[in-house]
């Protein structure tokens, strides 16, 4: 695969997520939902944190909040690097297509997520009661590395009272699944899922000689 196919698919990626998040920010209000299908629905919520909502400061409680979500992003930065360098080197040594897309796309999700952490927080007011307004004469939410995750896809596949006979949990509450998250987030599980699925296929040699640019 070629670097401009590889920078084709992470425009596309990007676009779809940055467009999906944008309306999601400045139509609705946090926590509002719109159920598609009784397993789906669009739910608004912002992660402030690391996956499902961990924050750096809930495990070291000597970080305060802010600090941790600066080193969070800066983190990010620093992970989205290396990825991308090593889409690079992959392409250059021409490497299989499917290593060449999988890093693809873990490299448009992360980038994706990325775009908020650094910018919403300064481009967006907050959505707390109110739908968010784009550039607000009245001062955005946070600042710079300081925004916050848009994610808004939710499978609430299954929510009810698990059968008595199950041991242990019999009788009680449960939920499958909770997790609400993004098309960057989609992107990400995708290529991680198919480095591990097809590894093989993924990690051989490509016998295969085409121009890389």
């Amino acid at each position: 695969m070629s670097l401009k196919k590889s920078i084709f698919i992470i425009i596309i990626i990007l676009l779809i997520d940055q467009i999906s998040k944008i309306y999601i920010k400045m139509h609705f209000q946090l926590g509002e939902d719109v159920a598609v299908f009784s397993w789906f629905k669009i739910l608004f919520v912002e992660n402030d944190g690391m996956a499902w909502g961990t924050k750096l400061s809930d495990i070291f409680s000597f970080i305060d909040d802010k600090s941790a979500k600066l080193i969070l992003t800066l983190f990010r930065i620093g992970a989205v690097s290396g990825i991308g360098y090593w889409l690079f080197s992959v392409i250059k040594k021409q490497k299989t297509k499917t290593l060449i897309f999988a890093i693809s796309l873990i490299f448009a999700g992360a980038l994706g997520n990325i775009l908020d952490s650094v910018f919403y927080g300064v481009l967006f007011d907050d959505s707390y009661g109110q739908v968010a307004t784009l550039l607000p004469e009245s001062g955005s939410y946070a600042g710079v590395f300081h925004g916050k995750v848009v994610d808004m896809l939710h499978f609430p596949l299954y929510n009810g009272i698990l059968p008595e006979w199950l041991p242990f949990f019999g009788g009680k509450q449960f939920s499958f699944f909770d997790p609400v998250f993004n098309i960057a987030d989609v992107a990400i599980s995708t290529g991680i899922g198919i480095l591990i699925v097809f590894n093989k296929r993924a990690f051989k040699e490509s016998t295969k000689i085409e121009k890389p640019f």
